[in-house]
């Protein structure tokens, strides 16, 4: 497999500033991002693999610390226990030296089809002190051997999901379904 270019579709929630929804096909390796709602952000991506190694490449930490934070940005520790009620840890590290965790769990795991992780609650259901999003990452054959990769990332509040808008949401996404697709076509 070849990884092809990709490229961004950024798009917002309807009546927005910067115009309505894209709702056309996607295109092998183009990213199409959206502010779905107040509370709702949402990447979708075709991926020129299968849905078994692009679900392998979130659930193997090796390859995880590969393409999981968007450079310069790293994924310097991750620790993964894929089952429901399984804890996560993923440590991002900036350029500056700043090390940034984040704990969760994973409420609901389907081998190859399905991810849902939480921030929510930290390790063997400790409430964390403050949620910030919930993410559903779905796998879907698409045919010929391709994926079609859609995340909701589904925040507790209005300000939460600006927030993360702020941080980079869109462009950060969209550079780590790029980094993701580079490396399912090498694996």
């Amino acid at each position: 497999m070849t990884a092809q270019a990709g490229t961004v579709e950024s798009t917002a929630a309807p009546n927005s500033a910067t115009g309505p929804i894209s709702t056309g096909p996607i295109s092998t390796g183009a990213t199409r991002t959206a502010k779905i709602s107040e509370r709702e952000l949402t990447l979708t991506r075709i991926i020129d693999a299968p849905r078994e190694t692009v679900f392998r490449a979130w659930s193997d930490p090796e390859l995880m610390q590969q393409w999981f934070a968007p450079k310069p940005y790293k994924a310097i520790r991750v620790e993964v226990d894929q089952r429901p009620g399984g804890a996560s840890l993923i440590v991002m590290q900036g350029p500056d030296g700043v090390e940034i965790p984040c704990p969760g769990i994973y409420p609901e795991v389907v081998p190859n089809e399905r991810l849902v992780f939480t921030d929510a609650y930290n390790k063997a259901w400790e409430p964390a002190a403050k949620p910030f999003m919930t993410a559903i990452v779905t796998f879907e054959a698409a045919g010929a051997g391709k994926t079609r990769y859609h995340v909701r990332c589904l925040h507790w509040t209005a300000e939460d999901c600006a927030a993360h808008e702020q941080m980079g949401f869109h462009a950060g996404w969209a550079q780590c379904a790029e980094q993701l697709a580079e490396l399912v076509a090498r694996i």
